[in-house]
């Protein structure tokens, strides 16, 4: 990885939120072995988030009895999630809310997140499944004038970088329809 991953992560579209993050020092560069583990852990959990939350934003106003079933049977899902969520990771044991923003090719966080060596295990934990974190192994690049620090991201291969575009897209398009709902 060189200067071009924060031209890369420049270039991409990123989304700056504020998630339940923690981290580990890791050994750079991470074994193949771990890499593979990851991004098949993290396949997982992009495909889990991207069904709650699309089935949370498909669900329309419709006052037909079968639409109707489906609101209740959404209900029962979205209440079976959060108790899931809550049994697994309770929110005493979370780690605090960090500001951060991120895409395919890497992270800007608080410089508390990187450890010393700057070669770290990123977990980003998102509110629609807490329980199953976004682990990225990834290595300080740059340090920024405000504190924060540029990680770019170990090669996770295109279908895993798709995916966290994707969900990356799905957050924007959410802040997007939110800002005009709130000036309209």
């Amino acid at each position: 990885m060189t200067i071009s991953s924060w031209d890369d992560f420049e270039q991409r579209l990123s989304s700056e939120e504020s998630l339940h993050a923690d981290s580990e020092p890791l050994d750079w560069p991470p074994s193949q072995a771990l890499l593979l583990r990851l991004a098949e852990r993290n396949a997982n959990t992009l495909a889990a988030i991207a069904a709650l939350e699309e089935r949370r934003a498909d669900i329309g106003e419709d006052d037909s009895p079968l639409m109707q079933e489906m609101l209740r049977l959404d209900a029962k899902l979205t209440a079976m999630v959060d108790i899931v969520n809550h049994l697994l990771v309770p929110a005493g044991t979370l780690p605090p809310r960090q500001s951060l923003r991120f895409n395919a090719a890497g992270a800007l966080l608080p410089a508390m997140l990187v450890p010393p060596g700057g070669a770290v295990l990123l977990r980003l934990r998102f509110d629609a499944c807490r329980s199953l974190p976004l682990e990225l192994a990834a290595r300080a690049e740059r340090q920024l004038d405000d504190g924060r620090v540029f990680v770019a991201f170990a090669p996770q291969g295109e279908m895993l970088g798709d995916a966290i575009e994707r969900l990356v897209f799905r957050h924007h398009r959410r802040k997007v329809a939110e800002a005009r709902q709130l000036a309209g």
